[in-house]
């Protein structure tokens, strides 16, 4: 006997943040689509609960946009101001919420508390969505017996640990992260620190103020090391290289090592498919670009999905929905060019010892620090993508 064949408009591939929040999207703007998210996590959330606890970067314009589904966690630390640094030479820069006119420049949230909080907002429009299906699947899950008229990729994944490679570069990077409990740190300040080895970064948590978010990016030899160090040793290691502005680190844990390198689509779409998120592009954590580019992919397409699905059945074609996904990527092209421009500039610039760069690195921080136009339009970017 044969299986019956599903069919679908729209089928979203992969249950994280990016996924999830397509999908809320899409079914927020058109409630009656007919659409199947894959999710390769459980149905309920015990095991989520307990899963990644690394503070991720959410810039003010992804809050704005998730607010719109209901779907801002309610734990998280607010960014006021920007310090941003190289270690053992001149040039700085401030950035501060009143010069842009924001009620902040930035969030930390736990990438577990985002997840959770937007599947969380999905079930609540599911309830409104009569002809929408979440699946949740296992790796070895037969999915041929599935059609959609249009396939959206957002499995994501890690650097190294995506199944596809296509354009970029291996930074030969791992960035160690964990909590800090500093001494006398400024409320809400963050703190982006240039090193011979790549950015060092320590960002508020919702644990307290004493407590943040440390992203310590080096070689894999010496992040490794580090990793093994001592809590004593490595609170003296780590002294050494930020410095005593905020004064002394006093404690250490949940040290681990994320692989870093940069992995990018040239196309993002093909036929009736497209690729958002980390399926798309896999970006070096400086400036914590990767997850708010993947958000604004997700609302952008479930702008384009809900307007064409949701006409009749006869503007649905084939030829139709290769038109308006061409369309969709145009869109994208200017801001993820520039995210993954000025992300992959940051991560090399700033890790050359070459005496020529290394001045005009200095003079570059100094500048953005004395001429306010540029600094705002570097924030804004960072911010909200660009438009």
């Amino acid at each position: 006997m044969k299986m019956k064949v599903e069919q679908f408009d729209v089928l979203i591939q992969g249950g994280g943040p990016v996924g999830l929040a397509c999908a809320a999207w899409y079914l927020q703007k058109f409630p009656e689509a007919n659409m199947l998210l894959l999710d390769r996590n459980p149905k309920d959330d015990v095991d989520l609960a307990g899963a990644d606890s690394r503070g991720i970067a959410l810039s003010h314009g992804s809050k704005l946009l998730l607010d719109t589904i209901d779907a801002w966690p309610s734990e998280c630390a607010d960014i006021h101001s920007v310090h941003v640094s190289q270690a053992g030479r001149f040039g700085r820069a401030l950035m501060t919420r009143e010069e842009l006119k924001q009620d902040a420049l930035g969030h930390i949230i736990r990438y577990r508390d985002i997840h959770l909080t937007l599947r969380n907002a999905l079930r609540k429009i599911q309830n409104r969505s009569p002809h929408f299906v979440w699946k949740h699947i296992d790796s070895a899950a037969d999915i041929s017996k599935i059609e959609a008229k249009c396939i959206v990729h957002a499995e994501g994944g890690l650097f190294k640990n995506q199944d596809w490679i296509e354009t970029g570069r291996d930074y030969e990077q791992s960035a160690l992260v964990g909590l800090v409990e500093v001494e006398s740190p400024p409320p809400h300040q963050a703190w982006e620190r240039f090193t011979s080895e790549g950015p060092l970064a320590v960002l508020p948590s919702h644990y307290g103020h004493h407590i943040l978010n440390l992203i310590w990016c080096g070689s894999p030899q010496s992040s490794h090391e580090r990793l093994e160090l001592s809590d004593e040793e490595f609170l003296k290691s780590l002294q050494t290289a930020f410095g005593s502005r905020i004064g002394q680190f006093l404690k250490i844990q949940n040290r681990r090592l994320y692989e870093l390198g940069l992995n990018y689509r040239k196309e993002i779409t093909q036929g009736k498919e497209v690729w958002i998120g980390n399926a798309a592009q896999t970006l070096h954590p400086v400036g914590g670009q990767g997850l708010n580019l993947g958000l604004r992919d997700a609302y952008l397409l479930a702008e384009k999905l809900s307007s064409l699905f949701s006409q009749s059945e006869a503007a649905k074609s084939e030829p139709a929905i290769k038109e308006v996904l061409e369309e969709y990527a145009q869109s994208r092209k200017a801001d993820r060019n520039a995210t993954i421009g000025l992300t992959d500039f940051m991560a090399r610039i700033f890790t050359s010892k070459l005496l020529p760069i290394v001045l005009a690195r200095g003079m570059a921080l100094s500048a953005l620090q004395w001429l306010p136009p540029v600094k705002t339009a570097l924030a804004r970017q960072m911010m909200f993508g660009r438009r």
